[in-house]
């Protein structure tokens, strides 16, 4: 029993002892807190303090700003007090000489009409009929004058169009700047080694002959040595020989089952081709609207040339400067375009249909439900069929630049030395030249004489000749300007 009374004191005795302890730690906590709250205290009134003081030193220097300002915008107006007042000043001024001139000219017509009057009773006329009979003498003078006049005012129109004309077809031309495709109706094939070329024959021609049978073009193997030449007047054809003896000799695996395979393959790989060209072709002009089908015939012509010009690039060529020339005249600029650019779609198909090409084509172009304005201008870019629209004259027109362009054709590079060579001779056959020179293209010729042999007057009559001669002894595309040059110098030294 002591025990337990004894337990219970020291239970008692520990809470006690506790509460003091944590009565004395809340009194420390709450001076701690005191200070801390005194120190912030502190340490915010001096943080206002300070803003206070930026506060006015701000405030300060805003007022300064202030005061310069307004002593700026005070000189300002003083200036512009000064400018009025000389404004004003000047305006007087305007207005008394404004004054001044209005009395000189009442003064001036008086003058003039007392000595009208004067006139009048002097020549017993009055001032119309005067007029009248004035204009009759000058109209009687000048009579033959003004008849000259009117007939040079008109040939300088024509030769203005004839020069408009001139200036527009050569604008077309020299914005204008295509590659030169030369003809082929050969494609060689380079080949890795001699053993290569066996198996393209294959045992007893087995393979070459299976290819020839696949893709109608002729191989041969022995005419030139490391090569395989494919010979057809078909460039589609020969364009999938090409792409399937690559694909056979890249492969290793050559036999009849796999060449009809390869060859199969590559009449689709060209196909895709030909669209792909087509379409390309069309989005270069900037038409739409033509039939996928005739789309594909332009695209065959990738693969085609006339004489050595390839067809696609002339077509397109032809196509932009249509666009050009048609827009300068105010001819449908659209229906000029479209017929350009499928005006030789009839030789893609010509081997296989009888006709002229440029009949085929409008053909064709009917077919597809093309507009009788394209049709036309398609059937009537060569002489047998007559022009009778705008557009149809601008796709023969084009037609012609395009094709006598030196150096687009094979004819016109094999010759064109030989013409600027020729021009050079006409030049230099009369007396008294110094130095011929053919120039841009030939479409100038420019003449250095010797001023000692030719004067002024003899130059005029020498450029005359010389483009006499060469109308009467050349053919050529366009006209020729005959430039001839005489400079006179004189020189003297000082001792």
């Amino acid at each position: 029993m002591i025990e337990v009374i004894a337990a219970i004191i020291g239970i008692a005795v520990g809470i006690g002892g506790k509460f003091a302890y944590d009565k004395q730690q809340a009194t420390s906590s709450k001076h701690k807190a005191e200070k801390e709250v005194a120190r912030a205290e502190r340490k915010a009134s001096d943080i206002i303090l300070k803003a206070k003081d930026d506060a006015l030193r701000l405030e300060q220097e805003r007022r300064r700003e202030m005061q310069k300002v307004e002593n700026r915008l005070v000189d300002r107006e003083s200036a512009l007090d000064r400018k009025l007042d000389e404004l004003d000043r000047r305006s007087e001024k305007l207005r008394a000489a404004e004054d001044e001139v209005e009395s000189l000219k009442g003064e001036i017509r008086d003058i003039r009409s007392k000595q009208q009057e004067k006139l009048e009773k002097i020549a017993g006329l009055k001032k119309k009929d005067a007029a009248d009979k004035l204009m009759q003498m000058t109209e009687r003078d000048i009579k033959d004058d003004l008849m000259g006049l009117v007939a040079k005012l008109q040939k300088d129109a024509t030769d203005d169009a004839e020069e408009r004309a001139q200036v527009v077809i050569l604008s077309a031309m020299e914005r204008m700047a295509s590659e030169v495709t030369a003809e082929r109706t050969v494609t060689a094939i380079k080949l890795a080694d001699e053993e290569m070329k066996g198996r393209i024959i294959g045992k007893e021609g087995r393979n070459i002959q299976a290819l020839q049978r696949a893709t109608g073009v002729d191989i041969l193997v022995d005419d030139t040595p490391g090569m395989i030449v494919l010979s057809s007047f078909d460039p589609v054809r020969r364009q999938v020989a090409r792409m399937a003896l690559e694909l056979l000799m890249k492969d290793g695996r050559i036999h009849p089952g796999r060449i009809e395979e390869v060859v199969a393959k590559a009449e689709k790989q060209i196909e895709k081709e030909v669209v792909r060209a087509g379409e390309d072709a069309a989005r270069e002009v900037g038409v739409t609207g033509i039939p996928k089908e005739l789309l594909r015939l332009v695209g065959e012509l990738k693969f085609r040339t006339s004489y050595g010009q390839n067809v696609l690039m002339h077509s397109t060529e032809m196509a932009h400067m249509a666009g050009l020339i048609a827009e300068e005249i105010g001819a449908n600029v659209r229906v000029t375009k479209i017929a350009t650019l499928l005006h030789d779609m009839g030789k893609a198909v010509t081997h296989k249909v009888e006709g002229k090409h440029h009949h085929i084509g409008a053909e064709l172009a009917r077919k597809a439900g093309l507009s009788e304005e394209i049709c036309h201008a398609i059937e009537a870019h060569h002489d047998d069929i007559e022009a009778t629209t705008p557009e149809a004259l601008v796709v023969r027109v084009c037609d012609a630049v395009s094709a006598a362009r030196p150096g687009a054709r094979n004819i016109s590079a094999e010759n064109f030395a030989e013409r600027m060579r020729d021009l050079e001779n006409i030049a230099t056959s009369f007396k008294g030249i110094d130095k011929a020179y053919a120039i841009s293209a030939g479409r100038e010729v420019r003449v250095i004489v010797r001023p000692e042999s030719i004067d002024d007057l003899s130059a005029i009559k020498l450029s005359r000749d010389i483009a006499n001669k060469i109308e009467s002894t050349m053919q050529y595309p366009g006209t020729i300007k005959v430039n001839v040059i005489r400079e006179t110098r004189a020189i003297e030294f000082a001792k």
